[in-house]
């Protein structure tokens, strides 16, 4: 708020001789700007991860320090989050001592992630203790349970301000529950009973690699002769979840051959999918540069018929290896974890990446082309029907999303928006990719952006950021054309032409009354995400098994009946509500005039609506334009 001062309270202040300050006084913290030097010693950091059962993870680390003022940080601006999202709600009893005496400590007036304290003289290694707290219910998400764990190092560490982190060098090692084993891409140096002591690595290495482990676990090479290793170490709830099919290991096989052959490099010495199969453990999707994070259910391998959906996860998180960790962003790239970042491209970071997370799922295999295209089919209906905020937000203004919603819920999501960067982000790649096959007379494609932007220092995996004008210039190199023009008209202005991909590809958009087998599979997976049934693109709304409205379309149908996000449907024109019993009222509705009646109870009220809506059901599927080239299959097909 701005101060504001009378005529009569600056002559008084004159006539005293006070000095007034008219601009507001800005306030700061008193954290130690990062600098490029390495800071003396190794940090040696131990957690022990065995309390399965009130999932407390608790931390010493011993730091090498001098006598003075010395303030320690725990990581905010976690990298994949893109946001200010570090757990500090969860570090409880920290304990700070030298030589066996407590030294004293005081968090920074104004930013709650730092740590002050005075190191007496005479002391040369502090000593720190702390636990984490784990989440506990369904809502929080659990990260470790009797079965397995995730244990990512940003939650279970503080680190010295003052020091980029890739200039603070950390000996890790962790206890884990007995008998359990583990995936990282840290290299153990040692191993007693259930302790494993990790080699030494800097501290941005340490938390770009986190740590699965548990009671059920199988490791599958992925790799190809004379590759640098790719492993799947998949954790699972019970035995029988491990068990895979042949063709099944093939196809994800075939998902690291054909990212080779896409990119033309590694940036990774070994990579490992960090893979659990659960259906306690929080699912998970978070990239690393030489491994990832990713969580599904349970049944992943063995309901593998009916469970498309969710698929594309692991070539996504693999894809960020080349796209997000060793080429990202310049405003993304930040000397320590408590540095914020700017978001402003990841509209390539992550839209890319989506982009490149389907095409190589399908050309792999693990996809079938059918369900390439119905999953993109879905994606394309949201753009055309279901995200009406463009009238006032452009995409790239939804880049800043990851700080503002931290990926909350949203009463209208369609309006609000969130981070469309991802699949609007994707459509828009889509159509660049039909753009330079046009303009090469299908002689070039954005394959060949990929392979010159992100295959480039083949074996390095040293960041290398770039800018707006250097995806231009990359573009240029592949085709020249006005890509500058053409991207901004796409990420920096309203209502961006989200479709014109499909059309440029030779594919449109069309609705009938039947959806998808992938969209059904959608719907009724029973992942944490799903039990949702998609009635957007018809009657604009989203809703679950009992009745739960999930998310309302802007000004849709069921928007201007008066229903509200929240609110449980009851019944269905005089009917005790069943998502078949609303499928079977919509459609009877199809060009007549008489209205759905909804019986609704919201907030411990009960209200009926009238739902004027009689274009019956609308689920989305692409089909050929014909006369036009097929690029779209082109995109898809494997690479020889």
């Amino acid at each position: 708020m701005r101060r504001r001062f009378s005529r009569l309270a600056l002559a008084v202040a004159c006539a005293l001789g006070a000095s007034v300050a008219v601009a507001e006084q800005t306030r700061t913290d008193d954290v130690p700007a990062p600098q490029d030097s390495e800071y003396p010693g190794t940090v040696t950091l131990h957690v022990d991860a065995s309390d399965t059962t009130q999932g407390i993870f608790r931390v010493h680390e011993s730091l090498p320090v001098k006598a003075g003022a010395l303030t320690l940080l725990y990581p905010q601006w976690i990298p994949g989050d893109h946001s200010p999202t570090g757990p500090i709600n969860m570090l409880a009893g920290l304990k700070l001592s030298a030589n066996g005496k407590p030294i004293m400590w005081k968090r920074d007036k104004y930013n709650v992630y730092a740590f002050h304290l005075d190191v007496p003289e005479g002391v040369s290694s502090l000593d720190v203790d702390f636990q984490y707290l784990s989440g506990r219910t369904d809502s929080e998400g659990f990260e470790i349970t009797d079965r397995m764990m995730d244990m990512e190092w940003s939650k279970v560490s503080l680190y010295p301000a003052g020091y980029y982190t890739r200039g603070i060098t950390y000996a890790p090692s962790v206890t884990l529950p007995h008998d359990w084993q583990l995936g990282t891409a840290l290299e153990t140096a040692s191993k007693s009973g259930d302790t494993v002591t990790f080699k030494p690595v800097t501290f941005n290495n340490l938390v770009d690699s986190p740590i699965y482990a548990g009671r059920y676990f199988k490791r599958v090479d992925l790799t190809q002769a004379g590759d640098a290793p790719v492993y799947l170490d998949v954790f699972a709830d019970a035995p029988k979840y491990l068990e895979m099919s042949k063709e099944q290991v093939q196809v994800h096989r075939a998902l690291v051959t054909q990212a080779l052959k896409l990119f033309g490099s590694h940036h990774y010495d070994h990579y490992d999918f960090l893979f659990s199969l659960s259906d306690t453990l929080g699912g998970n999707g978070t990239e690393h540069h030489q491994s990832s994070e990713d969580g599904l259910g349970a049944d992943y391998f063995t309901a593998w018929k009916d469970a498309a959906p969710d698929r594309d996860l692991l070539a996504h998180e693999y894809v960020h290896s080349w796209n997000g960790k060793f080429r990202r962003p310049d405003d993304l790239w930040t000397p320590n974890f408590n540095v914020p970042m700017g978001d402003s491209l990841l509209w390539v970071y992550e839209g890319q990446t989506q982009y490149w997370g389907y095409v190589l799922t399908a050309r792999s295999g693990i996809w079938s082309a059918q369900q390439f295209r119905d999953a993109l089919a879905m994606t394309a209906a949201n753009y055309e029907r279901n995200r009406v905020g463009f009238q006032w937000r452009t995409l790239e203004d939804t880049t800043n999303d990851p700080t503002a919603a931290r990926r909350s819920g949203l009463p209208f999501r369609s309006w609000q928006m969130s981070e469309e960067y991802y699949s609007g982000g994707q459509m828009m790649w889509l159509e660049v990719d039909a753009k330079l096959r046009a303009l090469t007379q299908d002689h070039k494609s954005l394959d060949d952006f990929a392979r010159a932007f992100f295959g480039v220092d083949n074996g390095s995996y040293v960041t290398k950021t770039y800018t707006f004008d250097d995806v231009v210039a990359a573009l240029n190199g592949v085709a020249p054309y006005d890509w500058a023009t053409f991207l901004r008209a796409h990420v920096d202005t309203l209502n961006p032409p989200l479709q014109d991909g499909l059309a440029a590809t030779g594919w449109k958009l069309v609705y009938t009354d039947k959806e998808s087998d992938y969209e059904a599979q959608y719907n009724s997976r029973s992942q944490p995400s799903r039990h949702l049934y998609n009635f957007a693109w018809s009657i604009g709304l989203t809703i679950n098994d009992k009745g739960e409205v999930n998310d309302v379309r802007w000004n849709g149908p069921a928007f201007k009946a008066g229903i509200s996000t929240g609110a449980t449907v009851v019944a269905v024109n005089g009917q005790d509500y069943s998502k078949d019993l609303l499928k079977d009222a919509i459609t009877a509705a199809k060009g007549s005039k008489t209205p759905i009646q909804l019986l609704l109870k919201y907030q411990g009220g009960y209200r009926t609506v009238a739902l004027d809506y009689h274009d019956g059901l609308q689920y989305p599927h692409l089909v050929r334009i014909e006369g036009k080239p097929d690029y779209l299959s082109e995109i898809i097909a494997p690479r020889k």
